[in-house]
């Protein structure tokens, strides 16, 4: 790939654990424009309560910022971390671990082609020689090297710039380049200047999965795991208020505000969000073996791109149920 290998932030992993301040306070990273559940727990106080100490709230533009700032002690937990980042930290060392499924997505991380270039997947070889927004090591990564592996596109024969989705979104408005990878609000925006390679539906035919997790740092979560449980019950509670349609006239104008977004905006963007019950977080599908198995896939395509250096073995340490757990007992 034309671009610098991934994770320039891959120098600073192994650093120092996490500890929590003095006054107990917690530090936790979001996503703007990504509207949420949890985002109306979050304004109307409900982990403060729960936790009996503030939460302090950071937004990130991408998950390998996330995992950066977990390793740094900067941030405690990272809501919605994309599954490629978090893989791409464990496997260059960073002792990070998954602590729950935050949302289940397809219709919403993609990439896409300029108008201009009138390219769809019946002539996706014309894309060679173009260039190619990409935000390195994220979920929209992984779905990027698996379309291109699919439409047998030669990854090399592109020029891949490393771009958060907000700056793909703009480079793909002004022409300056060919086809950009994002999510949620940037996807929006890149979406007037352009078309879909995929449905959804048509890369989970492909094992493109895409989902976030609730992430943090391993030392840390072991010495505050009754913290850790009594967020991801919280976490829960507001997906189960947003399961019940009646519930929408009030929690979407609180999460749409949170999110930086109009009501119609982050309506459109929620509705293709799943939120799994912890339930069917603990399931087999999901964190009893779905997870470690795909995360398992992740780090071999992305060993087999060059975009780092070596997989785990297994990734079955990189998830704890544990915390989780005590919180459907609570």
């Amino acid at each position: 790939m034309k671009t610098v290998k991934l994770m320039s932030t891959a120098a600073s992993l192994l650093v120092l654990g996490v500890t929590q301040s003095a006054a107990q306070d917690l530090t936790v990273g979001y996503f703007l424009e990504w509207p949420m559940p949890f985002q109306y727990a979050k304004s109307e106080g409900m982990y403060d309560e729960a936790l009996g100490t503030t939460v302090n709230w950071v937004s990130f533009d991408s998950g390998t910022a996330m995992s950066a700032a977990m390793a740094s002690g900067d941030v405690h937990m990272s809501v919605s971390q994309g599954v490629p980042p978090f893989v791409v930290a464990t496997s260059a060392g960073q002792d990070i671990q998954i602590l729950d499924v935050a949302v289940s997505y397809s219709e919403n991380d993609n990439c896409v082609v300029r108008e201009e270039l009138e390219i769809d997947k019946s002539s996706v070889a014309e894309l060679a020689g173009k260039k190619v927004a990409v935000p390195l090591g994220t979920a929209a990564h992984y779905s990027f090297l698996k379309q291109m592996s699919h439409f047998g596109v030669d990854v090399g024969s592109l020029d891949v710039v490393d771009m958060a989705p907000p700056d793909g979104a703009a480079a793909i408005a002004q022409g300056s380049v060919d086809m950009a990878c994002g999510w949620g609000g940037s996807l929006r925006r890149m979406l007037e200047h352009g078309n879909i390679l995929m449905t959804g539906a048509e890369k989970e035919e492909l094992g493109i999965l895409v989902f976030d997790v609730t992430s943090g740092p391993a030392s840390w979560v072991a010495e505050n795991s009754d913290t850790v449980a009594s967020f991801l019950k919280v976490t829960a509670e507001a997906n189960a208020m947003w399961a019940d349609e009646a519930n929408h006239a009030k929690m979407l104008p609180i999460i749409a505000k949170d999110a930086g977004m109009d009501e119609d905006a982050t309506m459109e963007t929620i509705a293709t969000f799943t939120f799994p019950s912890v339930e069917e977080q603990l399931s087999a599908k999901w964190l009893d073996g779905g997870a470690q198995e795909f995360m398992k896939g992740v780090a071999d395509v992305f060993v087999e791109a060059g975009a780092i250096d070596a997989a785990l073995d297994s990734y079955e340490d990189s998830v704890n149920t544990g915390p989780l757990q005590s919180a459907s007992d609570m």
